[in-house]
């Protein structure tokens, strides 16, 4: 998450300038940097490009597009298609928070379905 923080923060960067900003301070190194890297980028979470001798990287997916995917798998994972609990466990979440989450939830749903129709129309 750093890694993608950070480019989603900076732009393209190769590995040695992700090292440089990232290394010292969270006391990792640049193969740690280096695997990060390519991991992000095979599960095609960044994109890269060759240039001279370095892979310059940057990000594919914005933080609410990895967010859906993220969540998307957890539910997948732990519901078994059993979704009612993860649906009681959002509306938690959005009123732990305050009663402006649970309108923004509510808005969105009318806002899912508003568009669901007109696709389907």
């Amino acid at each position: 998450m750093a890694v993608l923080e950070y480019l989603w923060a900076h732009g393209e960067f190769d590995a040695k300038g992700v090292y440089s900003a990232l290394g010292t301070t969270r006391r990792i190194s640049h193969n740690t940097i280096q695997s990060t890297l390519e991991r992000l980028f095979k599960k095609k979470l960044l994109a890269r490009q060759k240039i001279s001798h370095a892979y310059i990287y940057k990000t594919l997916v914005d933080r609410d597009e990895l967010m859906s995917r993220m969540i998307d798998d957890v539910v997948k994972t732990i519901s078994k298609n059993n979704t009612d609990g993860m649906l009681a466990a959002f509306v938690d979440i959005a009123a732990r928070v305050d009663d402006a989450h649970l309108d923004r939830l509510e808005q969105l749903i009318s806002e899912y379905r508003a568009n669901r129709d007109i696709e389907s129309s």
